[in-house]
């Protein structure tokens, strides 16, 4: 009766094994990095993947603009590589920038479609196709130039129904908002312009599929990382509570942006914060991912932020974001080894 009962213990934990491994293996990594080009995969492979990482899938947030789609080959040629290593974009949509309103453009629906018309041409790196719709229209030079949370609802709605119709293995995410930004004459305070979106569109947050959110160390990218305001790492917290109370919608998020600006104040911090945020905010399990910004951003407006410098070096954010990536990498290889 023992031998019998041992047997069918053993012959259980050989299918949970075999049943279950698999989807251990391809277990998704948290932290990834955003890019501004197609071109700049190469290079956050370096950053994220590892000898500890090769079966797990990683993410990077890419932005798309109406610029780009013209370019067939140069997408596909990126997104190969990225399906070789495992990295899954999340391509945010980006329109053209009006000088004369000192603003990104506000998209027409005859836009939007043209966006899908490239997208389906593509061989994606894997079966889920993650959209951003645009990005922070709480900046006015983001959306026209000015305050128009309906608008934006109703593109956001537009262009979620139409990805679901195109194809079912698009997952679509609405445009984070700048969570520090005051209501004034080129901001809209967060939760006032998510407020006015919702009494424009009560459905609208129905059709997104998973959260976006930019989660910074405010003030001035450079707070210490374990503040717990809604302008701090876990600012991600205080939508998905607004987003609850509203809808009773709880999706999983996708942190698209984050970091700190490398400068007096956080140089000497920054190994010590991105630990602090990996092992007590970005663990969290309701997050999928975590894209710091920016890889390649020097010189330019975000040279600050960059975490590789103008002469291709790795600087001091690099180090620290690798050395967690690298970590995590390995702590999840133990377990699968350990299983």
């Amino acid at each position: 009766m023992l031998l019998k009962s041992y047997t069918i213990y053993y012959l259980f934990t050989l299918l949970l094994i075999f049943f279950c491994l698999p989807f251990a293996i391809q277990a998704q990594e948290v932290l990834g990095v955003h890019i501004l080009h197609p071109a700049e995969i190469s290079d956050a492979a370096k950053l994220i993947k590892n000898e500890f990482n090769t079966d797990s899938w990683s993410y990077v947030t890419l932005p798309l603009s109406l610029n780009d789609l013209d370019k067939h080959h140069e997408w596909q040629t990126a997104f190969n590589y990225a399906k070789e290593k495992k990295i899954n974009p999340l391509i945010r949509f980006v329109t053209r920038f009006d000088p004369d309103k000192n603003a990104w453009a506000i998209p027409t629906r005859g836009e939007i479609m043209s966006y899908f018309t490239f997208l389906n041409q593509l061989d994606w790196p894997d079966e889920k196709r993650y959209l951003i719709i645009f990005n922070e229209p709480n900046h006015f030079s983001e959306w026209g130039g000015v305050s128009d949370p309906a608008s934006y609802a109703e593109i956001l709605s537009f262009t979620a129904d139409w990805a679901h119709t195109e194809n079912e293995n698009y997952r679509v995410l609405p445009a984070a908002m700048d969570l520090a930004a005051p209501n004034g004459s080129t901001t809209t305070e967060a939760f006032t312009y998510l407020n006015a979106m919702f009494a424009a569109q009560p459905d609208v947050f129905t059709k997104i599929d998973y959260w976006n959110s930019h989660s910074y160390p405010n003030p001035a990218f450079s707070a210490p990382a374990n503040r717990t305001g809604q302008n701090s790492l876990r600012g991600f917290t205080y939508e998905l509570a607004w987003l609850a109370e509203k809808t009773n919608l709880t999706p999983k998020v996708f942190i698209t942006e984050t970091g700190w600006t490398e400068n007096t104040r956080t140089k000497r911090h920054l190994f010590n914060y991105y630990a602090y945020a990996n092992e007590h905010i970005w663990s969290d399990e309701r997050i999928m991912a975590v894209t710091p910004f920016i890889l390649k951003g020097d010189p330019g407006p975000f040279t600050h932020f960059s975490l590789i410098d103008q002469h291709g070096q790795p600087k001091l954010q690099y180090d620290a974001l690798a050395e967690i990536i690298k970590k995590n990498s390995q702590a999840n290889q133990i377990e699968i080894s350990d299983f």
